[in-house]
């Protein structure tokens, strides 16, 4: 099958939905598919090279003047190496693929990887468009997306070919007991709360100490606010880190305070190391946290309750314990592999409805006569097709 993956860049800065679609094509690549990257790059070209994804550069934006050069460059992508499958990733590919003129051979597949976003709406022009949780479908249906043109892919990191050939850091090394968030530094990260909770929390246990990894245009007034509450020598701010694990690794508790989260790689990295976690009950965190099993659930926005749950894990053993063993069952959902997967079963769709004769399997003619198709979700037993 012949692939190309849109995305307006392919930059190492730890964008979720870049990450995502690199660990794609690159296991796509694995499996005898022929993959091409198309976007303005910046920093994962060598890798895609390595794994044997070539990379082609589109620049996309969301200018309207730029819209005749984007049509044009994608007109000349599409009749160079004639594509099956054209998977956009952020809006700008989607669009553009959708308004160009060419006779359209190949199947249109988005991804909504940021639901909150009001121009989310607009990845429905896919001929499948894919959810990154249950939650995001249900949020896409609502605005109009007919739910026999969705399907839920979870995401999922582990095995990753961004992180394969590179040990686990051993530095830096933390002070303990320590809780970590890896996570931009955006309002609606949640970090204003977790600042906020840490405050409360250093009542309780004076020597906690709040690794902050992630940077971003709100971190300048997440410093301001640690000052402000007095515990900004004991919240470090590292600023970006392009391989987390040595964070992930040593910490006591991980925390996710997001107000908003489709579905969040680091979850998968967090589950995989073995951590205590405690997440808010938005989006799709409850999903990657087996409904609260594999993690404590608070309610978004809600410091003395963040606080509360940071509290218990970092005092009681027991119920420590036992949400590290808890978080590391069924982690093999979180597989790149099943993740590739997934979407093969989401591309055969799509191909089937457009050119039954050369793409449609027995499974897949068959399942087409259904209503509605869902593909598997973040738990592969539970697939229905």
């Amino acid at each position: 099958m012949k692939i190309i993956h849109l995305a307006n860049h392919a930059q190492n800065v730890g964008n979720g939905i870049v990450n995502m679609m690199v660990d794609l094509a690159c296991m796509q690549a694995r499996a005898g598919h022929d993959v091409t990257v198309a976007s303005a790059g910046g920093g994962h070209e060598g890798l895609l090279a390595q794994q044997g994804v070539r990379h082609v550069l589109l620049a996309q934006s969301p200018r309207p003047s730029r819209v005749p050069a984007m049509v044009a460059g994608f007109h000349r992508l599409v009749a160079r190496y004639d594509p099956d499958v054209v998977h956009a990733h952020m809006i700008t590919g989607a669009l553009i693929a959708r308004l160009s003129f060419l006779p359209r051979r190949f199947a249109l597949v988005t991804t909504v990887h940021n639901e909150f976003q009001k121009s989310a709406t607009l990845m429905g022009v896919g001929d499948r468009v894919v959810a990154v949780s249950e939650a995001v479908a249900v949020a896409m249906a609502r605005r109009g997306i007919s739910r026999a043109r969705l399907a839920v892919v979870g995401n999922g990191t582990i095995g990753t070919p961004r992180l394969a050939s590179t040990p686990v850091p051993h530095e830096p090394q933390l002070a303990h007991p320590c809780i970590v968030t890896v996570a931009g530094m955006y309002e609606r990260k949640g970090i204003r709360d977790l600042l906020q909770a840490f405050a409360l929390l250093r009542e309780r246990v004076p020597d906690a100490v709040l690794y902050l990894v992630g940077d971003g245009p709100d971190r300048a007034a997440m410093e301001t606010l640690a000052q402000q509450l007095g515990v900004a020598e004991h919240a470090h701010f590292t600023g970006f880190v392009a391989d987390p694990r040595a964070y992930l690794a040593q910490a006591d508790v991980f925390t996710l305070a997001s107000h908003a989260e489709p579905g969040a790689l680091v979850l998968c990295e967090a589950r995989e190391a073995g951590r205590a976690i405690v997440g808010t009950q938005v989006g799709g965190i409850p999903e990657m946290l087996d409904d609260g099993e594999a993690g404590l659930l608070v309610p978004p926005a809600n410091p003395v309750e963040l606080a509360q749950a940071l509290g218990l894990l970092l005092t009681d053993r027991v119920a420590h314990a036992a949400l590290m063993a808890r978080s590391r069952q069924n982690c093999e959902r979180f597989s790149v592999q099943r993740v590739r997967e997934d979407y093969q079963l989401v591309y055969e769709h799509a191909l089937a409805s457009r050119q039954p004769r050369r793409f449609a399997t027995i499974a897949t003619t068959a399942n087409l006569a259904a209503p509605e198709i869902a593909v598997r979700d973040a738990v592969p037993r539970k697939t229905t097709l």
